[in-house]
């Protein structure tokens, strides 16, 4: 039996470009902090704040897949989406599933503390926080283990994101392609039963606005500093 199937678009470009810029920003954070080079550590921590930031702001005012209300349920609709997945298996979702949703938000929340604990953290040798002086020594001490122990929950967050990820293109719902081209293969079966087949997406103007905005504001007050000595 031929299941037709049908290219519809599910993620807009902003959407595509945080998604994508985080995964290379979290990686050169690593890689700068292992080896040593803080001020390239703080240029790409100040350069995912903006980009956390859009995203938050994008997750509210937003095209309809990215926004948090189009994703974010009751708990009791996640757990009646698993005893689906119990019973009928995985289904492809427009956006993110119900299960998805959660994990978004808590990458982006233990991602946020991350970057406001390194406002205030210091390695002792050479590099602070710009927000170091405004709290004791003690209390910079403890964000500044906070900021060390929390990165390795964003490890282990990231290691069940690409695992799902992995799961859901052997079932046949590539994520990873919908991500990079913005549109999803869906059958039509799934798109006449879907409730949000009529997708709406944001002017990506309006988002170049907002980025625009967000990213002067942390360059004049964060990087500009440390632009000028590197």
């Amino acid at each position: 039996m031929n299941i037709e199937h049908v290219k519809i678009k599910v993620w807009d470009l902003p959407t595509r470009i945080f998604h994508w810029g985080m995964v290379c920003l979290l990686a050169l954070l690593w890689w700068s902090a292992d080896a040593g080079e803080m001020q390239w550590h703080q240029i790409f921590a100040y350069s995912l704040l903006i980009l956390i930031g859009f995203r938050i702001l994008w997750g509210i005012i937003g095209s309809d897949t990215a926004r948090f209300s189009h994703f974010v349920h009751h708990p009791k609709v996640v757990l009646d989406y698993l005893k689906v997945i119990k019973t009928k298996g995985m289904s492809v979702v427009l956006g993110h599933n119900p299960i998805g949703g959660y994990m978004v938000v808590a990458l982006i929340g233990i991602i946020s503390l991350q970057l406001v604990t390194g406002l205030f953290a210091t390695d002792d040798i050479f590099t602070e926080g710009p927000l170091y002086s405004y709290v004791s020594s003690d209390t910079s001490g403890f964000l500044t283990w906070l900021h060390k122990m929390n990165f390795n929950l964003i490890l282990a967050l990231s290691a069940i994101h690409v695992l799902a990820v992995v799961i859901h293109a052997i079932k046949g719902d590539k994520l990873v392609g919908a991500m990079l081209s913005g549109y999803k293969k869906v059958s039509k079966v799934t798109l006449s039963s879907s409730v949000n087949r009529d997708l709406t997406f944001k002017s990506e103007w309006l988002a170049l606005v907002l980025l625009a905005v967000l990213a002067a504001v942390v360059f004049v007050y964060l990087m500009w500093p440390i632009v000028q000595v590197l």
